[in-house]
């Protein structure tokens, strides 16, 4: 196939594109490079990358008219970035979406977009099923912009299938983590294993009790693969992630151990980190009955072997820049 993969320089798209060329379909990509790193893909051939954001709808028309399929992972990622950058997080993620809504369904094309587990909100639930209710926090904290941009982006894809029949599914990613993945803008895992090859402190936010599960990226791609694959799964939305919860100072004590670091852990307020009245998710977990009856999906790789993945990454990533 010829396949768009809207943000396919980041972190997840970047490992999407790896699977999709080697089962021998032409790539191609669109992206601002805002977060994504053309690093990330410039050892692929069959990967053509158009350095623009899914905003220009002219852009985006001429390459969905081009293609079979579009991944659109394009997005404001990162709790750092979302707090410090609430309208581009707003303006990028919804008007992103529409456009290509808007362009995949003028020309019939399949549709498979990315949202995240942030959805949910402050949900007390221990574990969190796709037909739950969502609670999201006051529109003066500007850390559940995200959130809400994605449940309107959800929202949208579904609108469209509804009135148009347009073929596109919904992929609500948790904790997703493996090489290549940064800690620029909040991601825990490659910042404990930076700060702990540095033997630096591991900074665990708040009181370290709240808990995450993290999924291997090279078990989530596949599952993105066969869901745009499926023509009998569109209208649907589906959790993906894994269900091996950990909680932030288990996963500082653990990366501390299995990197060999002398580090220590500093515990840092969320005040202190994000800014007065910041507030999180005690815990999320997802439930992975619907995609496992769906598609079989079952997380293959544990904690401890992301670990030592992400672990090793970083620390070739430290040799080179040494």
């Amino acid at each position: 196939m010829r396949v768009l993969v809207t943000g396919g320089a980041g972190f997840i798209g970047s490992h999407l594109c790896e699977l999709l060329t080697a089962r021998g379909d032409k790539v191609f990509v669109l992206d601002d490079l805002s977060t994504g790193r053309f690093e990330n893909i410039e050892h692929l051939s069959d990967v053509t990358c158009i350095i623009d954001s899914t905003l220009n709808q002219e852009i985006v028309r001429d390459l969905v008219r081009e293609v079979d399929a579009v991944f659109h992972l394009a997005a404001t990622v990162g709790v750092q970035l979302v707090v410090n950058h609430p309208i581009r997080t707003i303006v990028n993620n919804i008007q992103g979406t529409e456009t290509i809504l808007e362009e995949t369904c003028r020309y019939r094309r399949r549709l498979l977009i990315t949202s995240t587990s942030e959805v949910y909100g402050k949900g007390a639930n221990a574990v969190f099923n796709e037909n739950d209710d969502r609670v999201i926090g006051p529109t003066h904290r500007h850390r559940w912009c995200y959130a809400a941009s994605k449940a309107i982006d959800e929202f949208l894809a579904l609108a469209y299938w509804r009135e148009k029949r347009h073929p596109v599914v919904i992929a609500r990613l948790f904790n997703t983590v493996g090489p290549r993945q940064t800690g620029r803008y909040g991601m825990v895992i490659p910042t404990f294993a930076r700060q702990a090859l540095l033997n630096e402190p591991l900074t665990v936010y708040g009181d370290g009790k709240q808990t995450r599960c993290f999924a291997y990226v090279g078990d989530v791609t596949p599952a993105l693969v066969t869901l745009m694959d499926r023509s009998d799964l569109r209208g649907e939305v589906y959790n993906i992630g894994n269900n091996e919860p950990v909680s932030m100072e288990a996963l500082a004590k653990r990366v501390i151990e299995r990197s060999g670091s002398e580090s220590d852990i500093r515990y840092v307020p969320y005040d202190q980190a994000y800014g007065p009245g910041y507030e999180d998710m005690r815990h999320r977990e997802p439930c992975l009955k619907k995609i496992g009856e769906a598609i079989g999906y079952a997380p293959k790789t544990s904690l401890d072997e992301i670990l030592d993945i992400v672990i090793a990454d970083t620390r070739n990533r430290l040799q080179r820049d040494v």
